[in-house]
């Protein structure tokens, strides 16, 4: 919901890096699995309940998201190869941090964990199935032009996960009653996405197989 208000704002901040960067030769397809690496260092950190510093490793993998997309566009390297690394890596990493807070206390956080990654599921699976379709419609990003494929919106993408991750490394105490408000955001994202998304190809189909009709009741 907030990545679209979020975004013009990182992306005059990253862009002296991002120059930087392309003097290097760094390629952006390296950033992302660098990226994906640091963050995967937040789960041995949060099994051994340092939580501060997963919380680094956490933001740093963050930073570096936003700097592989943008050396990418910079450099015009991007490509639909770059954004499906790019996504594969992200959903990963999303998947990891509720895993670490599990390992770190399983007794107290197993199930609330267990719900929390279910919901992320379906709100990646709705996101994915949904972008593959809008890629055989060619439908328009009017709200992610830069991405390599369609951003379908929800009330939890990807600035709210990372808030709330931010949340369970500062509460680790509340993760269960985090996980479970979040998850049931997860899941009107899922609902409104499945509901959105359904009724729009629906429309793009019929358009397809009638469009003399459609432009006539038009």
């Amino acid at each position: 919901m907030l990545d679209r208000f979020i975004t013009p704002i990182i992306k005059p901040v990253l862009q002296p890096v991002v120059m930087l960067l392309h003097k290097r030769k760094v390629t952006a397809d390296q950033l992302t699995v660098v990226g994906f690496l640091i963050g995967l260092l937040a789960v041995p950190l949060l099994a051994f309940q340092q939580w501060y510093a997963a919380l680094a490793a956490i933001v740093l993998n963050r930073i570096f998201d936003g700097l592989d997309g943008a050396l990418a566009r910079y450099s015009k390297q991007s490509s639909s190869a770059g954004g499906f690394l790019d996504i594969t890596l992200d959903f990963l990493f999303y998947a990891a941090i509720p895993l670490g807070f599990v390992i770190a206390n399983p007794e107290q956080n197993a199930i609330a964990g267990s719900v929390l990654l279910a919901t992320f599921i379906g709100t990646g699976s709705s996101f994915l199935a949904f972008a593959i379709a809008a890629e055989k419609f060619k439908l328009d990003k009017p709200q992610f032009k830069y991405k390599s494929f369609y951003y379908l919106n929800g009330l939890t993408e990807g600035t709210e996960t990372i808030a709330l991750f931010v949340a369970f490394c500062l509460w680790p105490q509340h993760f269960a009653l985090l996980a479970y408000g979040f998850a049931f955001a997860c899941a009107i994202t899922i609902v409104t996405r499945i509901h959105g998304g359904y009724h729009t190809l629906k429309q793009q189909e019929a358009i397809l197989q009638s469009p003399q009709e459609v432009t006539h009741d038009q």
